[in-house]
Parts: structure tokens; C-alpha cells; sequence
């Protein structure tokens, strides 16, 4: 469940990435949610793994 979430903010970023220099107005604003959703996607399995490990030994 947690991949096809992160996975979907991934593809989501590099959309908005995109559409970024698409748009007239708040082409910044635009391109740093772009750049917080494929932070967030990327954080997601490594925190994920972090509290795996730490909980299961």
C-alpha cells in the first residue's frame, strides 16, 4: 500500500515539475510542491525501513 502511495507522489512530482513551466503564475510555487512530493515519496520507504528495523529485532 505505502509503495503505490509513493509511487503515485513520485509520478505526481514529476508532473508538477512539468507543468511548472507551463503555467502563467506561481511557476515557483508550482515546482517546489514538485520538489516536496518527490522528497516526501522518497522518505516515505526509508522511514518506513528505519522503523521496520528498529521494531523488529
Amino acid at each position: 500500500m505505502m509503495f503505490i502511495i509513493s509511487l503515485l507522489l513520485f509520478l505526481g512530482g514529476l508532473f508538477l515539475f512539468g507543468v511548472a513551466y507551463m503555467v502563467t503564475s506561481f511557476q515557483g510555487l508550482v515546482f517546489a510542491a514538485g520538489i516536496i512530493a518527490v522528497c516526501v515519496s522518497m522518505a516515505i520507504p526509508m522511514y518506513r525501513s528505519q522503523w521496520r528495523t528498529k521494531h523488529h529485532n
